[in-house]
């Protein structure tokens, strides 16, 4: 890990990502075999959990999700990261956990055309790994994403999500945690509870809901067809969600999502969570200021790129109304 001496920016340099399979490089769309389906699962590290068929053998087929080490990792456990000289420039070693969730055995069915039973599993081993890595010694912060299409970073078609670990919290944590916690102090409430209520209150930026989630494109939203997923009931993490919670959330992310595969022609998207600080951090991060955090999962499309004004200026320049976007997508 180093630090950017000019904006205090955290890069990861791990030359072994540049080593991934990438099977939207190959003529035929299809890696042979690819890794992450049944009757191949020599090609990965052996698999840190997995729910299976009775009787069905470890790191063989027989499985339903599957959890395993990222192969190529963007940090390493203890004792493997490199730890660069001192000198002028900071940086530190990049310890932390790297997992791959393989979200089903089927090679091309994604959460829009799964049955919510399935997403609700999904998403229930998404929440037990997440709490498992935030008891890791020396994490700081989860987090969880999945990449889905060529444009939206993914090298493998085969669906499945990422979870990492990191040692320091990410600067746009640290910039929630010091609005949150001015609103916090000044109001005694949530912010994004409030951004929440004012969002059903304003009504034409929803997308969806249900008894326990909120779907909107928000008010300023950087991208066409951003969403946020915002849970009604307050939680700073992500591991601090119930079963019944767990299951409003696969109903309306599946209906989201299909939404935005029927509207958008199936395009790549990003599912990113946000969260509080793993519980080791709090203190750095300051109790008070990380309680008055509230997790979300936010989905964005890949419609457009981040070009030269962007990067020069980090404005983003929507090119659709959000109140339109919402009114195309509402489910």
């Amino acid at each position: 890990m180093r630090r950017d001496p000019l904006i205090g920016r955290w890069v990861l340099v791990a030359p072994e990502r540049s080593r991934r399979p990438n099977d939207f490089r190959s003529s035929g769309g299809l890696i042979s075999p690819c890794p992450f389906c049944p009757g191949h699962e020599a090609e990965t590290p052996p698999e840190v959990f997995a729910v299976r068929e009775p009787g069905t053998p470890r790191d063989a087929p027989g499985w339903k999700i599957r959890v395993v080490p990222n192969k190529y990792p963007a940090v390493a456990p203890h004792g493997r990261a490199r730890r660069p000289a001192g000198g002028f420039f900071e940086s530190r070693a990049g310890l932390g956990a790297h997992e791959v969730v393989i979200d089903s055995p089927a090679h091309d069915l994604e959460f829009p055309d799964l049955p919510p039973e399935s997403v609700r599993n999904v998403l229930e081993i998404y929440r037990q790994r997440v709490e498992s890595l935030e008891a890791g010694t020396g994490t700081a912060y989860v987090q969880l994403f999945k990449n889905k299409g060529r444009e939206a970073g993914a090298t493998l078609r085969h669906p499945h999500a990422q979870i990492v670990s990191l040692p320091l919290l990410p600067q746009c944590l640290r910039e929630d945690i010091d609005a949150s916690g001015r609103f916090f102090k000044k109001t005694g409430g949530c912010l994004h509870c409030r951004i929440g209520e004012e969002e059903e209150k304003a009504g034409e930026r929803i997308v969806a809901r249900n008894d326990g989630f909120l779907a909107f494109v928000p008010f300023a939203a950087r991208f066409p067809y951003e969403i946020r997923l915002l849970p009604r009931r307050h939680e700073a993490r992500f591991s601090g969600t119930s079963g019944e919670e767990i299951a409003a959330l696969a109903d309306i992310l599946g209906r989201v999502l299909r939404s935005v595969k029927s509207l958008l022609e199936d395009p790549s998207y990003n599912l990113v969570l946000h969260q509080g600080p793993a519980p080791a951090a709090r203190t750095e991060a300051g109790n008070a200021r990380a309680a008055s955090l509230h997790w979300y999962l936010e989905i964005i499309p890949v419609t457009t790129r981040v070009a030269g004004f962007e990067w020069g200026t980090g404005f983003h320049i929507n090119p659709v109304l959000p109140e339109a976007a919402a009114r195309r997508l509402r489910v």
